[in-house]
C-alpha cells in the first residue's frame, strides 16, 4: 500500500526541522559515533542518501565499495523521513557520502555536523551542479545532465580513497556512461517525434525529464509545489488541473506514485474517468529489478506508451 501524505499536512520545511531534531537526539544517544572507517573487508564504506545515488555509487565502485542507502522504500514519502540512531551511526562511519541537497535530505547535514571528519568525502549534488538554494525542484536525478556529473565525482573521490584501484574506477565510469545512452537516445527521439506534447502532473517529480523530452507541462508550478509541500492548492488550480482531463487537453497525466492523498487520488480518478492515460513516477528507485538507468528508461517508455498508445502504467 502507498503511504498517504494527508492533505494540508505540515510544509516541507517543517518536516525537515522535525527530522533534524530527531537526528540531534540520535547523536546524543550514540555519543556521535566512531567516525569514517573502511568496512571489515577493506572496502570503501559509502552511503547514498537516496537509493538512486547509492546505485550509481555501487556501479562505479564495484567490488571495492560497500554501499548502503537511506531513502530506499518506494512505499514511503521521502519528504517526511526522520533519521534513526542506526542511520546516524551508518552515516557517521561512511568514508564517502552522496546527498541531493536543496532541502530534500537536510537530515544528512545534521548527522555530518554531529560527527565531523576531515577525511570524509561528501558529494552534494546541488553544489556539484552549481544550483542555488532557491531552485524550486529538488528531484535532480530525473535530469539527464545530473548522473554523468555525479558519476565523475564519485570516480574522483573513490580514486582518492583507493588510488591503487583508480584504473578500475575509471573503467567502471566508462561502462556506466555508456549504459546511459539508451535512455538519452530515447529522450532525443521522443523530443524529435512528439515535440510540445501537452502533459499534466501532480508534483515536479519527473519534470526535469519531461522538459528534456520537449513536453509542455500545463500544470502550474505553484500547484505542483503545493502538492509537494503538503499544502492545499488553490481551488482554481484544482479546477484547472481537472479541466485538462475533461477537455482532453493533455496526452498523459504523471503523478507521484509514492505520495498519494485524497486530493491526488481524486485527480487521478478524474483522469482515468476521462480516458486520459496515467503514469506513476517515483522519487526513489523501485527495487528489485532496476538500476538507475533502466529505471529512468522505464519511466520514459511508460510516458511514451501513454502518449502513443493511450496505455496507463500506474506501477513499474
Amino acid at each position: 500500500m502507498m503511504t498517504p501524505r494527508p492533505a494540508g499536512a505540515s510544509t516541507l520545511a517543517g518536516n525537515r526541522l522535525a527530522a533534524a531534531i530527531t537526528v540531534v537526539l540520535s547523536f546524543i544517544a550514540l555519543g556521535c559515533g566512531g567516525g569514517p572507517q573502511s568496512s571489515s573487508d577493506g572496502k570503501i564504506n559509502a552511503i547514498g542518501a537516496e537509493n538512486e545515488y547509492a546505485n550509481v555509487l555501487g556501479q562505479i565502485g564495484g567490488e571495492y565499495v560497500s554501499v548502503s542507502s537511506i531513502l530506499n522504500n518506494p512505499n514511503t514519502d521521502p519528504h517526511t523521513f526522520e533519521a534513526s540512531p542506526r542511520v546516524a551511526e551508518e552515516v557517521s562511519a561512511a568514508q564517502l557520502i552522496i546527498q541531493n541537497g536543496l532541502g530534500y535530505d537536510d537530515f544528512m547535514k545534521s548527522i555530518e555536523s554531529g560527527s565531523p571528519s576531515s577525511s570524509r568525502k561528501v558529494i552534494v549534488v546541488q553544489e556539484l551542479l552549481g544550483l542555488p538554494d532557491s531552485t524550486p525542484n529538488p528531484h535532480l536525478w530525473y535530469s539527464p545532465d545530473t548522473m554523468p556529473k555525479v558519476a565523475q565525482a564519485i570516480t574522483t573521490d573513490l580514486s582518492a580513497l583507493q588510488p591503487d584501484h583508480s584504473a578500475y574506477f575509471q573503467a567502471q565510469l566508462a561502462r556506466f556512461t555508456g549504459s546511459l545512452q539508451p535512455w538519452l537516445n530515447a529522450i532525443a527521439a521522443f523530443k524529435a517525434s512528439y515535440p510540445g506534447t501537452p502533459v499534466a502532473t501532480t508534483e515536479p517529480v519527473a519534470d526535469y525529464m519531461l522538459e528534456a523530452m520537449g513536453t509542455d507541462n500545463l500544470t502550474p508550478f505553484p500547484f505542483q509545489a503545493d502538492i509537494m509541500n503538503g499544502v492545499d492548492p488553490a481551488p482554481q488550480d484544482i479546477s484547472l488541473e481537472n479541466g485538462f482531463f475533461t477537455d482532453h487537453t493533455v496526452k498523459v497525466f504523471c503523478y507521484n506514485q509514492q505520495v498519494v492523498d485524497t486530493l491526488t487520488t481524486s485527480i487521478r480518478l478524474n483522469a482515468e474517468k476521462a480516458g486520459v492515460p496515467v503514469v506513476g513516477v517515483y522519487e526513489t528507485m523501485p527495487t528489485p529489478g532496476y538500476d538507475y538507468q533502466t529505471w529512468m528508461l522505464a519511466e520514459l517508455n511508460a510516458i511514451q506508451k501513454a502518449v502513443t498508445q493511450g496505455i496507463s502504467t500506474e506501477h513499474l
